[in-house]
């Protein structure tokens, strides 16, 4: 079967926090850009491998609530990943496994039956205006994405041209949000700004994930951290998932949309291979902590990555 790029999705209602996303825009800290990206990003790789897509292609990221879509124009291939439930004209349909539609079909994702993030892929990827060498959408800064801001009903979703012929494909359901164990993280940079008994008590509590969380952060409800020298510092730089601690004792979470700089200690960093089910946490949802080694963190993000190296390649 081919596709091309006349294929459109027309958006009759756009869901809940619903953005183009791609890879992101990876190092450019030092100029106050953050990466942005997909903040599930095993789900939004196996969304684009589905269709064909190289790693790293524009697809549609949504929070909770999916969107509602026309197809117009041409035929396309779609998939979604991530716990959605899917209808097609009405019918239900499966996650994790390709779809070819027709001019007139009607897409529907009307919710995440666990989790917070779900992503649709088309084959070729989605067409977006490049800002700073990515189709991320920042929404802080209007960057990347629709003009740098969230789906709004009657946009069109344009296919990207592609002379590629697609097969349909399937794969397991890997849902990161199952994994209830604490969120790793390497202890530091400042966690000596806190007494051992402060650190340990932080390890030992649940939080809560805040109502204003975002894309930029999300703010923990739960037991106050106190900070034996203070909670402002001189600012230096914030990776994603540096933990920050601010003068109330409730921690802060950076996530892709952070700011690159700040003024409060880290008492630690959630590992990469952790931020995958952290970007599955929405409002209300609980979590807790488990410091490991740089060593470890590095063993663990290695071991997943050749999980997914097979899969890919299974898939390809």
């Amino acid at each position: 079967m081919s596709v091309n790029g006349r294929c459109r999705l027309r958006v009759l209602s756009p869901g809940l926090a619903a953005s183009l996303q791609d890879a992101g825009r990876p190092g450019l800290g030092a100029f106050g850009v953050p990466p942005s990206g997909p903040l599930d990003e095993l789900s939004f790789t196996l969304a684009n491998a589905l269709v064909g897509n190289p790693v790293g292609a524009t697809a549609l990221e949504f929070s909770l609530v999916g969107p509602r879509l026309l197809v117009e124009g041409a035929p396309c291939v779609i998939a979604v990943c991530g716990d959605a439930r899917v209808e097609i004209n009405g019918e239900e349909s499966d996650a994790y496994r390709s779809h070819w539609l027709e001019p007139g079909d009607r897409l529907s994702l009307p919710r995440l039956r666990s989790g917070a993030r779900g992503y649709l892929a088309i084959a070729g990827g989605f067409a977006a205006r490049s800002s700073l060498g990515s189709r991320a959408t920042l929404l802080r800064a209007g960057l990347g994405g629709l003009d740098g801001r969230c789906l709004v009903a009657g946009d069109l979703l344009k296919a990207q041209e592609t002379a590629a012929r697609h097969r349909l494909r399937r794969c397991d359901r890997l849902l990161p949000q199952r994994d209830r164990r604490p969120i790793r993280v390497v202890l530091g940079p400042q966690h000596d700004y806190f007494a051992p008994e402060q650190r340990e008590r932080w390890l030992a509590s649940e939080y809560r994930i805040g109502a204003s969380s975002d894309r930029m952060g999300y703010r923990l409800e739960g037991p106050p951290i106190q900070c034996a020298a203070g909670h402002n510092i001189v600012s230096d730089a914030i990776a994603t998932g540096s933990i920050q601690v601010p003068g109330s004792g409730e921690p802060i979470i950076a996530m892709h949309d952070r700011q690159s700089t700040g003024g409060y200690p880290k008492i630690a960093t959630v590992i990469r291979a952790d931020l995958i089910r952290l970007g599955q946490l929405a409002p209300g949802d609980r979590l807790g902590f488990e410091a490991v080694s740089v060593e470890q963190g590095e063993d663990i993000w290695r071991g997943r990555s050749r999980e997914l190296a097979r899969l890919l390649e299974r898939l390809g």
